[in-house]
């Protein structure tokens, strides 16, 4: 498992988008991009943080940067998610785990009692070449769009 570290290049993809479209990592090379990674479609925290960061899209758009989340939610439940909340970023669906894996990000978690495995909410902000720039692990939710929206102004006049 390789996880996700600040300076290092981030692990090659290609999953499916919300309109069934694959999204591969040599697509996004060449601009910086924000890569989210949440636990699940329609609950209040994942909720949130997709409403509130395509509340900043323009923002970003502004940088130059997408914004890209990710769940193991399937295309059709991302696609349902997109139209009741109105959500503007791409969702990316791996079904199959092995990006999140990859990324160190699906982990035992546990509630109540009980331990299950889930996608422990991670933020990067990626440079153009595929190298992390900026880590976010265990994110809360409010003010975290914000706070990410800072690092890539940051790192959009550096």
């Amino acid at each position: 498992m390789m996880a996700l570290e600040e300076g290092k290049a981030l692990p090659d993809f290609s999953l499916p988008d919300e309109t069934g479209r694959t999204v591969a990592l040599a697509d996004l090379k060449g601009a910086p991009f924000v890569l989210y990674f949440y636990p699940k479609d329609d609950t209040s925290g994942c909720t949130s943080e997709a409403v509130a960061f395509s509340g900043l899209k323009a923002e970003f758009d502004a940088l130059g940067m997408s914004v890209i989340g990710i769940s193991p939610d399937p295309v059709k439940k991302h696609v349902k998610f997109r139209d009741k909340h109105d959500l503007s970023v791409r969702l990316l669906s791996d079904e199959e785990k092995v990006f999140l894996e990859a990324c160190g990000v699906w982990v035992e978690k546990s509630m109540y009692g009980k331990t299950y495995m889930g996608v422990e909410r991670t933020t990067a902000l990626v440079g153009a070449d595929g190298t992390v720039v900026t880590l976010w692990r265990k994110v809360k939710v409010p003010g975290h769009a914000e706070a990410v929206l800072e690092a890539a102004r940051a790192h959009a006049s550096a």
